[in-house]
Protein backbone atom coordinates (compact mmCIF):
# COMPACT_ATOMS: atom_id res chain seq x y z
CA UNK A 1 0.00 0.00 0.00
CA UNK A 2 1.09 3.39 -0.92
CA UNK A 3 1.22 5.08 2.12
CA UNK A 4 2.48 8.82 0.93
CA UNK A 5 -0.06 8.88 -1.81
CA UNK A 6 -2.75 8.73 1.25
CA UNK A 7 -1.27 11.09 3.33
CA UNK A 8 -1.52 13.69 0.50
CA UNK A 9 -4.96 13.31 1.12
CA UNK A 10 -4.73 15.20 4.85
CA UNK A 11 -4.43 18.59 5.30
CA UNK A 12 -2.68 17.93 8.74
CA UNK A 13 -0.16 15.81 7.59
CA UNK A 14 0.93 17.92 4.82
CA UNK A 15 0.93 21.38 6.95
CA UNK A 16 3.94 23.19 8.37
CA UNK A 17 5.30 21.71 11.93
CA UNK A 18 2.34 18.51 11.36
CA UNK A 19 2.35 16.38 14.98
CA UNK A 20 2.88 12.70 14.20
CA UNK A 21 -0.84 11.97 14.84
CA UNK A 22 -1.07 8.46 16.79
CA UNK A 23 -4.33 8.76 18.08
CA UNK A 24 -6.41 7.47 15.30
CA UNK A 25 -9.00 4.91 17.70
CA UNK A 26 -10.06 8.05 19.54
CA UNK A 27 -10.24 10.45 16.61
CA UNK A 28 -8.97 9.79 12.85
CA UNK A 29 -8.16 12.31 10.81
CA UNK A 30 -10.26 13.44 7.71
CA UNK A 31 -9.24 13.52 4.05
CA UNK A 32 -9.76 16.38 1.65
CA UNK A 33 -12.52 14.78 -0.07
CA UNK A 34 -14.71 14.33 3.06
CA UNK A 35 -14.11 18.25 4.07
CA UNK A 36 -14.90 19.14 0.12
CA UNK A 37 -18.36 17.23 0.67
CA UNK A 38 -19.13 19.36 3.50
CA UNK A 39 -18.33 22.29 2.15
CA UNK A 40 -19.94 21.96 -1.32
CA UNK A 41 -23.23 21.14 0.85
CA UNK A 42 -23.26 24.43 2.64
CA UNK A 43 -22.59 26.31 -0.13
CA UNK A 44 -24.41 25.17 -3.11
CA UNK A 45 -27.61 23.68 -2.03
CA UNK A 46 -27.84 24.39 1.83
CA UNK A 47 -31.69 23.07 2.67
CA UNK A 48 -33.69 20.67 3.97
CA UNK A 49 -34.24 17.44 2.85
CA UNK A 50 -37.66 15.82 2.34
CA UNK A 51 -39.65 19.06 2.78
CA UNK A 52 -39.39 21.22 -0.29
CA UNK A 53 -40.00 20.79 -3.61
CA UNK A 54 -37.61 23.11 -5.08
CA UNK A 55 -34.47 21.64 -6.57
CA UNK A 56 -32.24 22.31 -4.01
CA UNK A 57 -34.07 20.00 -1.80
CA UNK A 58 -34.18 17.32 -3.91
CA UNK A 59 -30.33 17.59 -4.21
CA UNK A 60 -30.56 17.32 -0.50
CA UNK A 61 -32.58 14.32 -0.36
CA UNK A 62 -30.33 12.68 -3.56
CA UNK A 63 -27.54 13.07 -1.80
CA UNK A 64 -28.16 11.89 1.96
CA UNK A 65 -29.74 8.80 0.42
CA UNK A 66 -26.56 8.38 -1.86
CA UNK A 67 -25.00 8.33 1.63
CA UNK A 68 -27.06 5.71 3.47
CA UNK A 69 -26.19 3.34 0.52
CA UNK A 70 -22.43 4.00 0.98
CA UNK A 71 -22.91 2.96 4.87
CA UNK A 72 -25.06 0.00 3.89
CA UNK A 73 -22.18 -0.70 1.52
CA UNK A 74 -19.85 0.18 4.24
CA UNK A 75 -21.33 -2.40 6.61
CA UNK A 76 -22.34 -5.02 4.08
CA UNK A 77 -25.69 -4.45 4.75
CA UNK A 78 -28.53 -6.06 1.91
CA UNK A 79 -30.95 -2.98 2.03
CA UNK A 80 -30.90 0.90 2.71
CA UNK A 81 -33.77 1.17 4.86
CA UNK A 82 -31.57 -1.39 6.96
CA UNK A 83 -29.74 1.88 7.84
CA UNK A 84 -30.58 4.72 10.68
CA UNK A 85 -28.21 7.66 10.58
CA UNK A 86 -27.17 8.47 14.19
CA UNK A 87 -24.72 10.67 15.74
CA UNK A 88 -22.55 8.18 16.82
CA UNK A 89 -22.55 4.82 17.54
CA UNK A 90 -23.09 5.64 21.19
CA UNK A 91 -26.82 6.84 20.30
CA UNK A 92 -27.38 3.73 17.69
CA UNK A 93 -27.31 1.55 20.99
CA UNK A 94 -28.96 3.64 22.94
CA UNK A 95 -32.07 3.21 20.39
CA UNK A 96 -31.99 -0.23 21.01
CA UNK A 97 -31.98 -0.41 24.75
CA UNK A 98 -34.43 1.80 24.72
CA UNK A 99 -36.41 0.56 22.19
CA UNK A 100 -36.74 -3.30 22.80
CA UNK A 101 -38.69 -2.46 25.53
CA UNK A 102 -37.44 -4.59 28.01
CA UNK A 103 -39.30 -5.34 31.23
CA UNK A 104 -38.37 -6.17 34.69
CA UNK A 105 -36.53 -9.16 35.13
CA UNK A 106 -35.26 -9.26 31.43
CA UNK A 107 -31.30 -10.18 31.09
CA UNK A 108 -28.20 -8.53 28.43
CA UNK A 109 -25.05 -9.84 28.65
CA UNK A 110 -21.97 -7.74 28.11
CA UNK A 111 -18.20 -8.92 27.54
CA UNK A 112 -16.23 -7.49 30.40
CA UNK A 113 -13.93 -4.94 28.10
CA UNK A 114 -16.84 -2.69 27.12
CA UNK A 115 -16.96 0.83 25.98
CA UNK A 116 -19.21 3.04 28.48
CA UNK A 117 -21.64 2.88 25.34
CA UNK A 118 -22.47 -0.46 25.69
CA UNK A 119 -21.91 -0.48 30.01
CA UNK A 120 -23.81 2.79 30.88
CA UNK A 121 -27.26 2.18 29.10
CA UNK A 122 -27.50 -1.44 30.58
CA UNK A 123 -26.70 0.02 34.27
CA UNK A 124 -29.65 3.01 33.43
CA UNK A 125 -32.40 0.34 32.32
CA UNK A 126 -31.00 -1.91 35.72
CA UNK A 127 -31.61 0.92 38.07
CA UNK A 128 -35.03 2.47 36.10
CA UNK A 129 -36.06 -0.53 34.60
CA UNK A 130 -35.27 -3.44 36.37
CA UNK A 131 -33.61 -5.33 33.82
CA UNK A 132 -30.76 -7.83 34.79
CA UNK A 133 -27.60 -7.01 33.58
CA UNK A 134 -24.62 -9.32 33.46
CA UNK A 135 -20.77 -9.26 33.13
CA UNK A 136 -18.97 -12.10 30.96
CA UNK A 137 -15.46 -12.33 32.66
CA UNK A 138 -12.33 -12.44 30.27
CA UNK A 139 -10.52 -15.22 29.23
CA UNK A 140 -6.79 -14.88 30.37
CA UNK A 141 -7.72 -10.83 30.64
CA UNK A 142 -8.65 -10.78 27.65
CA UNK A 143 -10.14 -13.16 25.21
CA UNK A 144 -13.81 -13.35 24.97
CA UNK A 145 -15.06 -17.08 27.01
CA UNK A 146 -17.29 -18.61 24.47
CA UNK A 147 -18.02 -21.54 26.63
CA UNK A 148 -19.06 -18.97 29.94
CA UNK A 149 -21.26 -17.18 27.42
CA UNK A 150 -23.11 -20.80 26.94
CA UNK A 151 -23.56 -21.01 30.43
CA UNK A 152 -24.58 -17.75 30.81
CA UNK A 153 -27.36 -17.44 28.74
CA UNK A 154 -30.44 -18.48 30.38
CA UNK A 155 -34.00 -18.65 29.80
CA UNK A 156 -34.54 -14.74 30.53
CA UNK A 157 -31.52 -13.27 28.23
CA UNK A 158 -33.35 -11.44 25.73
CA UNK A 159 -29.51 -9.62 24.24
CA UNK A 160 -26.24 -10.13 24.24
CA UNK A 161 -24.14 -6.82 22.83
CA UNK A 162 -20.59 -6.97 22.96
CA UNK A 163 -17.72 -4.88 21.45
CA UNK A 164 -16.52 -6.44 18.10
CA UNK A 165 -12.84 -4.61 18.35
CA UNK A 166 -11.61 -3.37 21.42
CA UNK A 167 -10.48 0.29 21.68
CA UNK A 168 -8.43 -0.32 25.18
CA UNK A 169 -6.61 -3.22 23.21
CA UNK A 170 -7.39 -3.75 19.24
CA UNK A 171 -8.29 -7.65 20.30
CA UNK A 172 -11.47 -8.45 17.97
CA UNK A 173 -14.01 -10.97 19.02
CA UNK A 174 -14.66 -14.19 17.45
CA UNK A 175 -18.21 -12.15 16.60
CA UNK A 176 -19.17 -15.30 14.19
CA UNK A 177 -19.42 -17.57 16.97
CA UNK A 178 -20.35 -15.55 19.30
CA UNK A 179 -23.61 -14.52 17.34
CA UNK A 180 -23.80 -18.62 16.51
CA UNK A 181 -24.34 -19.38 20.21
CA UNK A 182 -26.65 -16.89 20.54
CA UNK A 183 -29.44 -17.12 17.89
CA UNK A 184 -29.29 -20.86 18.91
CA UNK A 185 -30.28 -20.19 22.01
CA UNK A 186 -33.02 -17.63 20.47
CA UNK A 187 -31.14 -14.56 22.41
CA UNK A 188 -30.47 -11.71 19.89
CA UNK A 189 -27.37 -9.94 19.48
CA UNK A 190 -26.00 -6.39 19.14
CA UNK A 191 -22.66 -5.72 18.03
CA UNK A 192 -20.50 -2.70 18.49
CA UNK A 193 -18.56 -2.47 15.28
CA UNK A 194 -16.58 1.34 16.23
CA UNK A 195 -13.32 -0.16 16.32
CA UNK A 196 -14.14 -2.92 14.07
CA UNK A 197 -15.86 -1.43 10.83
CA UNK A 198 -13.08 1.47 9.57
CA UNK A 199 -10.12 -1.62 10.11
CA UNK A 200 -11.27 -4.73 8.76
CA UNK A 201 -14.05 -6.31 6.12
CA UNK A 202 -17.35 -6.01 8.75
CA UNK A 203 -20.56 -8.00 6.55
CA UNK A 204 -23.21 -7.45 8.80
CA UNK A 205 -24.95 -10.57 6.50
CA UNK A 206 -22.68 -13.04 6.66
CA UNK A 207 -22.01 -12.31 10.63
CA UNK A 208 -26.25 -12.54 10.68
CA UNK A 209 -25.89 -10.05 13.65
CA UNK A 210 -29.21 -8.74 14.52
CA UNK A 211 -27.71 -4.87 15.41
CA UNK A 212 -24.37 -3.16 14.57
CA UNK A 213 -23.43 0.24 15.46
CA UNK A 214 -20.73 2.71 13.96
CA UNK A 215 -19.40 5.63 14.40
CA UNK A 216 -18.07 8.28 11.30
CA UNK A 217 -14.95 9.60 13.28
CA UNK A 218 -14.07 6.49 13.10
CA UNK A 219 -13.15 5.91 9.67
CA UNK A 220 -12.46 9.66 8.47
CA UNK A 221 -15.92 10.62 8.67
CA UNK A 222 -17.47 13.67 10.55
CA UNK A 223 -17.79 14.17 14.03
CA UNK A 224 -21.20 13.84 15.73
CA UNK A 225 -22.73 11.25 13.05
CA UNK A 226 -22.77 7.46 13.04
CA UNK A 227 -25.30 5.06 12.04
CA UNK A 228 -26.73 1.97 13.27
CA UNK A 229 -27.70 -1.31 11.05
CA UNK A 230 -30.89 -3.45 11.68
CA UNK A 231 -32.13 -6.48 10.13
CA UNK A 232 -35.28 -4.58 8.96
CA UNK A 233 -37.50 -6.64 10.53
CA UNK A 234 -35.65 -5.86 13.88
CA UNK A 235 -35.99 -2.23 13.41
CA UNK A 236 -39.83 -2.84 12.80
CA UNK A 237 -40.31 -4.41 16.46
CA UNK A 238 -38.23 -1.13 18.15
CA UNK A 239 -40.15 1.24 19.85
CA UNK A 240 -38.41 4.60 18.90
CA UNK A 241 -36.74 6.60 21.23
CA UNK A 242 -37.58 9.87 19.73
CA UNK A 243 -40.22 10.98 17.87
CA UNK A 244 -41.39 14.04 16.10
CA UNK A 245 -40.90 15.86 13.16
CA UNK A 246 -40.21 13.15 9.93
CA UNK A 247 -41.21 10.41 11.69
CA UNK A 248 -44.74 10.32 11.15
CA UNK A 249 -47.08 9.73 8.15
CA UNK A 250 -49.85 11.88 9.46
CA UNK A 251 -50.81 13.02 12.95
CA UNK A 252 -53.78 14.67 14.36
CA UNK A 253 -55.01 15.90 18.35
CA UNK A 254 -56.44 12.11 18.59
CA UNK A 255 -53.68 10.49 16.94
CA UNK A 256 -50.09 10.14 14.75
CA UNK A 257 -49.12 7.23 12.21
CA UNK A 258 -45.28 6.35 12.07
CA UNK A 259 -43.40 6.18 9.10
CA UNK A 260 -41.68 2.87 8.80
CA UNK A 261 -37.78 2.16 9.37
CA UNK A 262 -35.21 4.25 9.00
CA UNK A 263 -37.46 7.52 8.89
CA UNK A 264 -39.45 6.94 12.47
CA UNK A 265 -35.33 6.70 14.38
CA UNK A 266 -34.72 9.86 12.57
CA UNK A 267 -36.81 12.21 14.32
CA UNK A 268 -36.57 16.16 13.61
CA UNK A 269 -33.82 18.10 10.90
CA UNK A 270 -30.92 15.61 10.55
CA UNK A 271 -27.50 16.96 9.84
CA UNK A 272 -27.32 16.22 5.99
CA UNK A 273 -23.61 17.59 5.52
CA UNK A 274 -22.60 15.07 8.23
CA UNK A 275 -24.58 12.19 6.50
CA UNK A 276 -23.19 13.01 2.89
CA UNK A 277 -19.71 13.41 4.40
CA UNK A 278 -20.01 10.12 6.21
CA UNK A 279 -20.63 8.46 3.32
CA UNK A 280 -17.75 10.18 1.27
CA UNK A 281 -15.89 8.64 4.07
CA UNK A 282 -17.04 5.14 3.66
CA UNK A 283 -16.40 5.50 0.06
CA UNK A 284 -12.96 6.68 1.10
CA UNK A 285 -11.98 3.91 2.91
CA UNK A 286 -13.58 0.76 1.15
CA UNK A 287 -11.16 2.19 -1.59
CA UNK A 288 -8.32 2.05 0.16
CA UNK A 289 -9.43 -1.33 1.24
CA UNK A 290 -9.97 -2.76 4.85
CA UNK A 291 -7.71 -5.49 4.11
CA UNK A 292 -4.81 -3.42 3.27
CA UNK A 293 -5.85 -1.14 6.17
CA UNK A 294 -5.07 -4.33 8.56
CA UNK A 295 -2.47 -5.81 7.11
CA UNK A 296 -0.84 -2.06 7.40
CA UNK A 297 -1.97 -1.73 10.87
CA UNK A 298 -0.43 -4.86 11.80
CA UNK A 299 2.93 -4.06 10.13
CA UNK A 300 3.53 -0.93 12.01
CA UNK A 301 2.46 -2.29 15.38
CA UNK A 302 4.51 -5.07 14.91
CA UNK A 303 7.35 -2.57 14.36
CA UNK A 304 6.52 -0.83 17.67
CA UNK A 305 5.82 -3.66 19.70
CA UNK A 306 9.42 -5.31 18.34
CA UNK A 307 11.19 -1.75 19.39
CA UNK A 308 9.86 -1.57 22.84
CA UNK A 309 8.41 -4.61 24.36
CA UNK A 310 11.53 -5.86 26.09
CA UNK A 311 12.51 -2.44 27.51
CA UNK A 312 12.93 -2.00 30.75
CA UNK A 313 10.07 -0.28 33.09
CA UNK A 314 7.38 -0.57 29.83
CA UNK A 315 4.60 -2.93 30.07
CA UNK A 316 1.83 -3.90 27.12
CA UNK A 317 -1.64 -3.70 27.75
CA UNK A 318 -3.34 -6.61 25.54
CA UNK A 319 -2.62 -9.60 24.18
CA UNK A 320 1.34 -10.55 23.58
CA UNK A 321 0.84 -11.94 20.22
CA UNK A 322 0.83 -8.29 18.25
CA UNK A 323 -1.25 -9.49 15.17
CA UNK A 324 -4.20 -9.55 17.66
CA UNK A 325 -3.96 -5.75 18.69
CA UNK A 326 -4.61 -4.42 14.85
CA UNK A 327 -3.03 -1.01 14.93
CA UNK A 328 -3.41 -0.26 18.53
CA UNK A 329 -0.38 -0.05 21.25
CA UNK A 330 -1.82 0.32 24.84
CA UNK A 331 0.96 0.85 27.12
CA UNK A 332 2.53 1.83 31.01
CA UNK A 333 6.21 3.24 32.14
CA UNK A 334 6.87 2.69 34.72
CA UNK A 335 6.67 5.81 37.78
CA UNK A 336 4.58 7.52 35.12
CA UNK A 337 1.14 8.48 35.40
CA UNK A 338 -0.27 7.94 31.72
CA UNK A 339 -1.13 11.52 31.22
CA UNK A 340 2.05 12.82 32.07
CA UNK A 341 3.76 10.48 29.35
CA UNK A 342 0.70 11.59 26.83
CA UNK A 343 1.89 15.38 27.56
CA UNK A 344 5.57 14.86 27.66
CA UNK A 345 5.06 13.54 23.90
CA UNK A 346 3.53 15.95 23.10
CA UNK A 347 5.12 18.80 24.75
CA UNK A 348 8.44 17.64 23.65
CA UNK A 349 8.09 15.63 20.60
CA UNK A 350 4.73 16.61 18.60
CA UNK A 351 3.58 13.24 19.06
CA UNK A 352 -0.04 13.20 19.59
CA UNK A 353 -1.43 9.98 21.54
CA UNK A 354 -4.16 9.11 24.19
CA UNK A 355 -4.24 8.75 28.06
CA UNK A 356 -6.86 7.65 30.66
CA UNK A 357 -9.27 4.57 30.62
CA UNK A 358 -10.52 5.19 27.16
CA UNK A 359 -13.93 5.06 28.15
CA UNK A 360 -13.42 1.30 28.96
CA UNK A 361 -13.63 2.32 33.22
CA UNK A 362 -15.30 -0.77 34.03
CA UNK A 363 -12.31 -2.89 33.08
CA UNK A 364 -9.77 -0.80 33.97
CA UNK A 365 -11.38 -0.39 37.48
CA UNK A 366 -11.92 -3.89 37.92
CA UNK A 367 -8.15 -4.54 38.01
CA UNK A 368 -7.28 -2.08 39.69
CA UNK A 369 -5.38 -0.49 36.75
CA UNK A 370 -5.75 3.28 36.47
CA UNK A 371 -5.51 3.71 32.74
CA UNK A 372 -2.78 3.59 29.65
CA UNK A 373 -1.46 5.56 27.44
CA UNK A 374 -1.97 4.41 24.11
CA UNK A 375 -1.03 5.07 20.49
CA UNK A 376 -2.97 4.08 17.47
CA UNK A 377 -1.85 4.10 13.85
CA UNK A 378 -4.79 4.49 10.98
CA UNK A 379 -4.01 3.96 6.86
CA UNK A 380 -1.84 7.29 6.46
CA UNK A 381 0.55 6.51 9.27
CA UNK A 382 3.97 5.41 8.00
CA UNK A 383 6.78 4.35 9.70
CA UNK A 384 8.48 7.60 10.04
CA UNK A 385 5.65 8.16 12.65
CA UNK A 386 6.07 4.94 14.23
CA UNK A 387 10.31 5.28 14.11
CA UNK A 388 9.81 8.89 15.90
CA UNK A 389 7.35 7.56 18.63
CA UNK A 390 9.67 4.71 19.61
CA UNK A 391 12.38 7.17 19.87
CA UNK A 392 10.82 9.27 21.65
CA UNK A 393 10.00 6.51 24.32
CA UNK A 394 13.24 5.11 24.40
CA UNK A 395 14.99 8.23 25.29
CA UNK A 396 11.71 9.23 27.85
CA UNK A 397 13.36 5.88 29.53
CA UNK A 398 16.79 6.61 29.07
CA UNK A 399 16.40 9.87 30.77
Amino acid sequence: MDISKFRKDFPLLNSDDNPTYLDSACMTLRPQVVIDALTDYYTNYPACGGRSVHKLSWQVTENFEIARDQIRRFMGAEKPTEIVFTKNATEGMNIVANGLNLKNGDKVLTSDKEHNANVVPWHHLSKYKGIKYEVLAAKDNYYFDLEALKEKITSDTKLVSFVHTSNLDGHTNPAKEIIEICHDKGVKVMMDAAQSAPHKEVNVVDLDVDFAAVSAHKFCGPSGMGALYGKYEELEKLIPTYVGGSTVVNSSYDDYKLLPPPSCFEAGLQDYAGAIGSGVAADYVMGVGRDNIREHENKLNTIMSNKLKDLEGISIVGPEDVSQRGGIFSFNIEGWDPTEVAMHLDEKYNIAIRSGMHCVHSWFNSRGIEGTARASAYLYNNESDIRKFTDAIEETLSS
